[in-house]
């Protein structure tokens, strides 16, 4: 049987980004059987451009799913969506980033040749500066977030159905990577680009504050986690880069 993918978007205020999001799912080599928008109750013209896309969907037959409500943040929004899903796979794509036409083809071939539980692959980073970087995805022992992206990630419902997000921070994805990596979940990586991302979001926000903040909370999620105390280099090495990239 064909291998069922859900991919849902979380939107708040996000008028000026979410086309290139919803349009990166609708011309899908492989479509999805559904996809998911969980609006925070926008003050913008996100739903009015959320609804223009409905038809669109229907003529492909791909369940277009539109929640409007208040949520407790992005984590929150994100569960929300897990729990309407029903596909197989379930992806989660931001109002900010948008998918290569060949992402869900690729995640869906992977699954049905080796099988996982967690799947990512190579991401495209966009600066405000115009200047763009591939990072690059690998599993490993050593456990670092600059080996993961988001926006390439792939899980499996039954997965999801036991995991998901905590809603404690703002590093709730890379929390439930490793609790899914620490009980013994089938990791697979592809290196080549799905997705592209805009770096002007909150995890990224350049102030020394801000990046003591992030420390904190990075650290005491390796170690919630089980991982060594020698994690806090990781996380100041991670923050350091992220004041200098431009």
């Amino acid at each position: 049987m064909k291998t069922t993918v859900s991919i849902i978007t979380v939107t708040y205020n996000s008028a000026l980004t979410v086309r290139d999001t919803i349009e990166s799912v609708l011309n899908q080599s492989y479509p999805p059987a559904e996809y998911i928008i969980v609006d925070g109750v926008s003050s913008d013209d996100t739903l009015s451009i959320v609804e223009e896309y409905r038809g669109q969907f229907e003529q492909k037959h791909i369940n277009y799913i539109v929640i409007s409500e208040k949520d407790k943040g992005i984590y929150d929004a994100m569960n929300k969506g897990i729990r309407r899903a029903t596909g197989e796979l379930i992806g989660m794509i931001n109002s900010d980033d948008w998918y290569e036409p060949c992402a869900l083809a690729c995640a869906v071939r992977c699954y049905e040749e080796k099988g996982y539980d967690l799947f990512f692959a190579d991401l495209r980073m966009h600066f405000p500066t115009g200047k763009t970087f591939i990072k690059h995805a690998r599993n490993r022992k050593y456990a670092t977030s600059r080996d993961w992206n988001h926006p390439t990630t792939f899980i499996t419902a039954d997965m999801y159905r036991i995991y998901q997000y905590q809603c404690n921070t703002i590093h709730d994805d890379y929390d439930l990577i490793l609790r899914l990596k620490k009980n013994g979940a089938h990791v697979e990586t592809v290196n080549e680009v799905l997705a592209n991302f805009r770096m002007n979001g909150t995890s990224h926000e350049k102030s020394m504050k801000k990046a003591i903040e992030r420390i904190q909370i990075k650290y005491s999620i390796y170690r919630d986690n089980g991982y060594s105390p020698f994690y806090l280099f990781e996380c100041i090495a991670m923050e350091a880069a992220k004041l200098i990239a431009r």
